[in-house]
């Protein structure tokens, strides 16, 4: 029953889950037992995804020979100047669509909350230097991050037997993530069905104008402006690849509104893209936690409707400002779901907005948050791959390889249909793209 399962693309599967757990969270939105589908399915990818990062981090860096190719110079200019570009789209797109909320009258507590730019980079880099074990426990990947190349680095001096006895058991730990996301279809039937149940349309319609303003800013970014520099990197047509990330990746991080979680999901389909695992075992993590395009236009939009609604001006220099620590701050935003909103308060800070006003705002956001958070999650996710992809591609043809981007995209479909219906040899004939 199993293989007959698997012999299904994931990608049907998961649509088939999506339109059942529409269809229970409308017509039985109390049975909340469904819901648990969905607890387990992010509980089990959140426990096991700080190991896999971890691990994989350790595998790429201690087999690192100087002189190797990696693409990380690449992978963080890319990075930076996608989050940057998204908080001036942002920007733009809030001088063109004035909005004018409706402040809730309830709001949540905002301890967690920075209220300055300093606390967030002073946060960033003693986060950095955390207990590597409790970080593991916690899933902070900054933290996770920075251990493991550390002591990736010290283990490249170690012999060859422990080298290789690493390299099986992150391998391993691949294996038994890639088994658990084979389960997202019973997972995303729970998760829908405790949104629908939980918020309903009617709430969302409230607020329709701003979440209109978001997810067309956010498509216009990964479609217009991501594809853009994509295209000037490689001088290719960027929409295959473009879409195929979106395929691959934004849809399962829309519903498990999670880029922490969704880290196994784009090391595999790096795999199948045929990348240089020593990179995108390192370049994916890193952009979980500094990548952030969706988060920056999070930020800047919600924080200048909060403007716009109080009457405040905002000057071109002073929107430029929000750009600059919408970007940086939106760095440190965490990978679950939400974790972008407690930004808000920061950001709301540069125009004398008070801290009571800019908490429901946040509220605000956790109202349209089933829509808002999750093609927020999808874009940051996404790119993430786009990125490391792109990174890689650009600096082989710069090394005089020839890279076709559309027959790399075929091939890793054609892998992924393989594995999907366990024909091995098959998966292990196909080879990327690259001459």
């Amino acid at each position: 029953m199993f293989k007959k399962y698997k012999s299904i693309s994931l990608i049907v599967r998961i649509m088939i889950g999506i339109v059942i757990g529409a269809i229970l969270g409308l017509t039985v939105p109390s049975w909340s037992a469904i819901n648990i589908l969905g607890d387990l399915f992010v509980g089990a990818l959140k426990a096991i995804a700080p190991l896999l990062v971890f691990m994989l981090i350790l595998s790429a860096i201690s087999q690192y020979k100087s002189g190797s190719k990696n693409h990380f110079g690449s992978v963080v200019m890319l990075y930076i100047v996608a989050t940057l570009s998204a908080a001036l789209a942002a920007v733009a797109a809030s001088y063109l669509v004035k909005i004018h909320l409706l402040f809730p009258q309830a709001t949540e507590s905002a301890a967690a909350a920075p209220k300055e730019l300093g606390s967030v980079i002073s946060n960033l880099l003693t986060g950095a230097v955390g207990n590597p074990v409790q970080a593991l426990v916690q899933a902070n990947y900054l933290t996770i991050l920075f251990w493991g190349l550390i002591i990736g680095f010290g283990l490249r001096h170690a012999n060859q037997g422990t080298k290789t006895v690493i390299a099986d058991f992150a391998g391993t730990i691949e294996r038994t993530a890639q088994f658990i996301i084979e389960f997202a279809p019973f997972g995303i039937v729970g998760l829908l069905h405790n949104s629908i149940a939980t918020t309903g349309f009617s709430g969302i319609a409230r607020y329709g104008q701003l979440v209109l303003l978001l997810v067309a800013t956010m498509a216009f970014t990964y479609l217009v402006i991501y594809s853009l520099m994509v295209w000037l990197m490689t001088h290719q047509n960027p929409f295959p690849l473009v879409f195929w990330t979106l395929k691959v990746s934004a849809i399962p991080a829309f519903f498990t509104r999670s880029s922490a979680v969704n880290i196994p999901v784009n090391l595999q389909a790096c795999a199948d893209l045929g990348l240089n695992e020593k990179s995108y075992a390192v370049s994916i993590a890193l952009g979980g936690t500094a990548n952030s395009g969706g988060a920056a236009i999070t930020v800047s939009i919600m924080t200048l409707a909060a403007a716009n609604t109080l009457g405040i001006h905002v000057s071109f220099p002073l929107a430029l400002m929000l750009c600059i620590l919408s970007a940086v701050s939106a760095t440190g935003s965490a990978g679950i779901a939400g974790g972008s909103l407690l930004l808000i308060p920061m950001a709301a800070s540069l125009f004398g907005i008070s801290n009571d006003i800019a908490m429901q705002v946040v509220a605000i956001g956790f109202i349209i948050g089933v829509i808002q958070d999750s093609v927020e999650t999808a874009v940051n996710s996404a790119s993430d791959l786009l990125f490391t992809a792109t990174a890689e591609y650009h600096d082989l043809m710069k090394a005089g390889h020839k890279v076709d981007i559309h027959q790399a995209v075929r091939n890793a479909d054609a892998k992924r249909t393989a594995i999907e219906t366990d024909d091995v040899k098959s998966a292990e004939s196909i080879s990327p793209s690259v001459n």
